[in-house]
């Protein structure tokens, strides 16, 4: 708990962590805050001081953007995301579940946007509460040509049922938190100037109570098994993602201006134009395009 971490900020009281992430300009989900929120998962997982865990971001715009696109262009990266993988998962899959887990609860506070991975590994915790007007969620990878593939086919299902997890998966578009809450994809939707307050109360309640009160609930709730749906999950994804029009899509992305804070604020805009562009050159490569 006392590591020094690049990517994020750690503090704990009264038996509740507070995990920051602060991966500027807009906190991707990079190799290295992956290998650092797995050290910390498996730092906290055995300490039995902490029983919540309230994870949000230092970037009021973005809890995680999405995962690093840059990563799809260093095949290196591969290697070193396989040091991080639980067995039968892919890393993605594997970050996910190392949150679903933890023995601890956990709670994410949604104050900016959290697309693809960071969509997944909102919907991994225990709980979210997205501040209104603030809060977002979308899956995108659709767009991109990818089914989601770090856990997201199968909480989606779970948390909104079938029918809404084909909209938001198909449908590829940001959901504000009201909107969300409605589908049950969080929690709650808050006034921003109560989220903190609400969540610290909640957090510090739960760290109070009885020893062993909260792990017999967490036991008596046991996490479904997805172990055969994240194998369909990872074929789908992983088959998707070695066609080239992926890795041009992504590249193209990348030079527009995805991972930026303005290039961000319009993703799904733009990887909409960058698709059919791909589409009008016949799959002979992404047109330029103003």
């Amino acid at each position: 708990m006392s590591a020094a971490y690049q990517t994020m900020r750690v503090s704990t009281c009264g038996g509740v962590a507070r995990l920051t992430l602060d991966n500027p300009p807009v906190n991707v989900l990079s190799l290295q805050m992956m290998a650092e929120l797995t050290a910390f998962f498996g730092a906290v997982e055995d300490d039995p001081a902490i029983r919540v865990v309230i994870i949000d971001s230092a970037n009021p715009d973005y809890f995680i953007a999405h995962v690093d696109m840059t990563m799809a262009e260093d095949p290196s990266c591969f290697d070193r995301l396989d040091e991080l993988t639980i067995a039968g998962l892919n890393p993605f899959q594997s970050l996910s579940e190392r949150v679903r887990r933890l023995p601890q609860v956990t709670i994410v506070k949604l104050e900016g946007i959290a697309r693809g991975g960071g969509a997944e590994f909102v919907a991994a915790a225990d709980m979210c509460f997205a501040a209104i007007g603030q809060g977002a969620l979308g899956q995108v990878e659709a767009v991109m040509g990818l089914v989601p593939g770090g856990g997201g086919t199968q909480y989606l299902r779970r948390r909104v049922g079938r029918n809404r997890a084909l909209e938001i998966i198909l449908g590829a578009e940001l959901f504000d938190a009201q909107l969300a809450e409605r589908y049950g994809w969080i929690n709650r939707a808050l006034p921003p100037e109560t989220i903190n307050d609400f969540v610290d109360t909640l957090a510090d309640n739960i760290a109070a109570l009885t020893d062993g009160v909260m792990h017999a609930v967490k036991r008596a709730l046991p996490a479904d098994d997805y172990s055969k749906g994240f194998k369909v999950e990872n074929e789908a994804w992983s088959s998707l993602f070695v066609r080239p029009s992926t890795s041009e899509l992504v590249s193209a992305a990348l030079q527009k201006g995805v991972q930026t804070p303005e290039g961000e604020q319009h993703l799904e805009k733009l990887l909409r134009e960058l698709r059919r562009a791909y589409m009008d050159g016949e799959g002979g490569g992404i047109r330029s395009f103003e």
